[in-house]
């Protein structure tokens, strides 16, 4: 007999969803090196990047959630790509998943729901980085139509080593 499938609803992150949203994040800063954050971030650290992601606009947060439970299982957001001004019509990705919400399609879901949303912005590009090695992130992007443009090599130290980080880039 088959596992039962999760139902799964994609929406808008809001503020009630920051402890948990949080939660899923510090996973990756204390365990991987998939984020070059190194110190846990508490809630309210990281609630100006919670607002900083609007309902409308370039820099979009969804989130995944069980239908049932209504627990977050990932997110995926856009963010800006650099600070300066020409920069403004490219965008960071990234999707962050639930340690054992991994290969049931969630990343897929989150990433055509925030594309979807960025179809109508004046967004022209999209760029993500994949600490190396991160097979299941390639495959991901690459599935979205992301190219790879190029890797910074040894770019971030972290758990007393460097890290690769691969750029893909994606026409929007």
């Amino acid at each position: 007999m088959a596992p039962e499938r999760t139902e799964l609803q994609v929406r808008p992150g809001v503020e009630a969803d920051l402890d948990a949203l949080t939660d899923l994040y510090n996973h990756y800063v204390r365990e991987t090196p998939i984020t070059f954050d190194t110190a846990v971030l508490t809630t309210e650290e990281r609630r100006p990047w919670l607002l900083s992601h609007l309902e409308d606009g370039p820099y979009r947060l969804k989130v995944a959630v069980d239908a049932d439970s209504q627990e977050i299982l990932g997110y995926a957001t856009s963010s800006p790509h650099r600070p300066k001004a020409a920069y403004a019509t490219s965008v960071e990705v990234s999707v962050y998943l639930r340690p054992d919400a991994g290969g049931r399609g969630i990343g897929t879901l989150l990433y055509e729901a925030l594309f979807e949303a960025l179809a109508g912005e004046d967004v022209h590009r999209a760029y993500a980085g994949v600490a190396q090695p991160n097979e299941a992130s390639v495959r991901l992007h690459e599935r979205f139509g992301f190219r790879y443009v190029g890797t910074y090599r040894e770019v971030g130290r972290k758990f007393d080593r460097y890290w690769d980080v691969a750029w893909y880039e994606k026409e929007l």
